[in-house]
């Protein structure tokens, strides 16, 4: 189980202590051996998508019993 890592901080904004599913949803999408993250906000962004599509898709690995995920 992942402990959260509060010092974990948004390379594109600078926002601290993300959660476990911005910490999640980074290694899903970027690899699992990814070292810098972006808050969902930022993520979306990056991507060229909409926030929403990152929470549905955050939703669905949560579903599927993903435990990268609250």
């Amino acid at each position: 189980m992942m402990k959260k890592n509060t010092s974990a901080i948004c390379i594109a904004c600078g926002r601290k202590n993300l959660t476990k599913n911005e910490l999640g949803i980074n290694k899903k999408l970027l690899g699992e051996s990814v070292e810098n993250y972006y808050c969902i906000d930022c993520l979306a962004d990056y991507l060229g998508v909409t926030v929403e599509d990152i929470m549905e898709k955050i939703e669905e690995f949560r579903a599927e019993g993903c435990v990268l995920f609250e």
